[in-house]
């Protein structure tokens, strides 16, 4: 299958990130149907459009892009039954998801795509229940999907070549990042590297060493805007000078045998709970979480245009 065969797309999960992929999908001239048993799935989906479209209008529409080509039918089966492309989305349980993969897998033409968005489990696993597992594959994106093109694909050990390589081409066709991971790992690799980021955080905030806007302050302000358009590698390759990594890794390597860092997560206690809760409640007083999604919108329209602007050569295939 190729990206010109791709017409039709289904996307199964109407949550924060099923939401995500229809808006993208929409805003590229799909036509979507959206499938979802939760109730006032289809109401909640509709105003999550109307939110992201003003975004997407900002970012740029393809010409044949519309909200009215998008439809909600709350019966799966039918919902599939015609689906170039099926994303499904539904909460991250292993046994519903594979649950749900056979059920799509049963109902869906036998050359179409079926791609989950799970950010932690492998697609080996989830195909386990499929009797056509080689069109089953991980295509995980970032939230808001309709903004952040990143999209990690991972086949499993059933997964088709040809899968991969046309679900890589489609999802570049509407202007993500595909990045194709060779080996399957819990949690893919962009997950793994927030997880530690995330781990080590906590462990700031229960020892007393920082609170949570402090924590965001560092990122922020600090390797957060060099990461943004080098990513760790080729800012700590900058680091070592005109030689490069070479001096990084001889001056600096030693350091990494150094206890500076908690690679396992402290116990979630209450105490560490509530001191993460009210510093993420304090930091966002007298905001909206509307609000705030509004403002983060802008600044990714704005920061992947400064992107472009100064990394226009930047790809997922080692380019710069």
């Amino acid at each position: 299958m190729d990206t010109h065969s791709i017409k039709q797309i289904t996307v199964v999960g109407t949550g924060v990130i099923g939401n995500g992929w229809i808006a993208r999908f929409l805003s590229q001239g799909y036509d979507v149907i959206a499938t979802d048993p939760a109730p006032n799935a289809e109401a909640r989906m509709f105003e999550s459009m109307e939110r992201a479209w003003l975004a997407l209008e900002k970012l740029g529409l393809a010409a044949e892009a519309s909200k009215d080509r998008l439809k909600f039918e709350p019966d799966l089966a039918t919902a599939v039954a015609n689906a170039d492309l099926i994303q499904e989305n539904v909460p991250e349980r292993e046994e519903l998801k594979r649950q749900v993969l056979a059920e799509i897998d049963r109902h869906a033409k036998t050359d179409a795509i079926i791609a989950s968005s799970t950010s932690g489990l492998m697609p080996t696993t989830l195909q386990k229940d499929c009797t056509r597992p080689e069109r089953i594959l991980v295509a995980h994106p970032f939230n808001p999907v309709y903004l952040i093109p990143l999209v990690e694909l991972v086949g499993g050990e059933k997964t088709s070549p040809e899968v991969v390589a046309a679900a890589e081409q489609f999802y570049h066709s509407i202007k993500m990042k595909p990045l194709v991971i060779s080996a399957e790992i819990e949690g893919h690799v962009a997950d793994r590297l927030m997880e530690a980021i995330w781990r080590e955080a906590l462990h700031l905030v229960n020892d007393g060493v920082a609170t949570t806007e402090e924590v965001d302050a560092a990122i922020i302000y600090g390797p957060g805007l060099r990461w943004a358009l080098m990513g760790p590698f080729l800012t700590l390759h900058l680091a070592g000078g005109e030689q490069g990594m070479r001096h990084m890794l001889e001056q600096f390597g030693p350091a990494l045998k150094l206890p500076w860092t908690k690679l396992e997560a402290p116990e979630l206690t209450e105490e560490l709970s509530n001191k993460v809760i009210d510093g993420c409640e304090q930091q966002t007083a007298g905001q909206s979480i509307a609000g705030l999604e509004e403002r983060r919108d802008q600044f990714l329209i704005e920061l992947q245009q400064l992107l472009a602007k100064y990394w226009p050569g930047a790809n997922l295939n080692g380019n710069i």
